[in-house]
């Protein structure tokens, strides 16, 4: 039986990789914080929280890492953990790099010094690329990150790379555009929208508030990007790979989706600041557009190629962007039902 640890566990990767693992007849491992009660909601919707052995693990404390990863021997190790809210780097820009950053070489020194056998994979971000040079973006392309996130996970990204190159380790970097799904957090402007939308469909009036409704994103569905994830390990030789669907949608597009699967009919008016959706079979306003919500630096276009993962890997996303909206769009009208 292999055995795996995963931090971040208790997050929307961590969970859907670890139901994964364990349907392949992996042992799973976690690292949770050390807080009073781990949240552990994920795991229980996914029904797998009594089928893996959680561990206290601190990405910042680097005896921790090592006494745990000393006492937990494992063939494969995923780090999926981060302060991963784009927005919150700004107003914490020193702990993201610790967390996204520094973390990332705690845990590969260890296993270089207990374990330099066990393959590593690291989470990075198609946010790496931000003020995007090229479209679509590969494993080639320039990074040029645009926001504190962006950069720490850069330094991830690189430091997998150097001790892959330098002491020959198994360690491979999985560029992940962005994947959503009905366990996404809710801090998220994916969640936010299908929230807000759910609550509006079962009657209640406060529109949905974003930004920059042009900003553009490859979304797909995080149960088919853990499986790229997982198929990085299984490569005889570690290397980088982009995960994407190579569609672009808008935020604007993706409330218009998440909307029609509740049955509403958007009618969108004005620009910029001024821009409003309305619902036509209600007059109901449903979106409003506030500053506050904007971006210091944006990202507005990205695009993967994850060609280098359909040929090597065999990995291609399965999801439809109008299938992930109506999904998350109903999960969460359910919830409120």
């Amino acid at each position: 039986m292999k055995k795996a640890f995963i931090t971040g566990i208790t997050g929307q990767d961590g969970a859907y990789l670890a139901k994964l693992l364990l349907e392949k007849g992996y042992q799973v491992h976690g690292g949770v914080r050390r807080i009073s009660h781990p949240e552990l909601t994920r795991l229980e919707k996914l029904g797998i929280e009594n089928d893996v052995q959680l561990h206290e693990f601190d990405l910042m404390e680097a005896n921790n890492v090592f006494r745990t990863l000393n006492t937990v021997r494992v063939d494969e190790f995923y780090n999926l953990a981060a302060q991963s809210f784009v927005g919150t780097s700004w107003e914490l820009p020193i702990y993201t790099a610790d967390v996204d950053g520094l973390a990332v070489v705690r845990i590969l020194d260890t296993l270089r010094a207990l374990a330099p056998e066990t393959r590593f994979y690291q989470a990075s971000t198609s946010e790496m690329f931000g003020l995007v040079q090229e479209v679509p973006q590969r494993e080639t392309t320039r990074f040029h990150p645009r926001s504190p996130y962006g950069v720490a996970k850069v330094y991830g990204h690189y430091i997998t790379m150097n001790y892959r190159e330098s002491f020959g380790m198994h360690a491979s970097s999985g560029i992940l555009f962005n994947h959503e799904s009905p366990l996404r957090g809710k801090e998220f402007v994916t969640r936010k929208i299908t929230i807000g939308l759910a609550k509006l469909a079962h009657g209640g009036t406060e529109p949905v508030r974003l930004g920059n409704m042009n900003a553009k994103r490859d979304w797909g569905f995080a149960g088919d990007y853990v499986e790229g994830m997982w198929l990085m390990l299984q490569q005889d030789k570690p290397d980088d790979y982009v995960l994407a669907t190579g569609e672009t949608t808008t935020i604007r597009d993706f409330v218009t989706y998440a909307a029609t699967a509740l049955g509403m009919d958007l009618v969108w008016d004005g620009e910029g600041l001024h821009e409003t959706a309305t619902d036509r079979k209600t007059g109901k306003r449903v979106v409003e557009i506030s500053e506050k919500f904007f971006r210091p630096a944006e990202v507005d276009l990205l695009v993967g190629d994850a060609s280098k993962a359909r040929q090597t890997l065999g990995w291609t996303p399965r999801v439809t962007i109008g299938q992930l909206a109506e999904m998350m769009a109903k999960a969460d009208y359910d919830e409120f039902a």
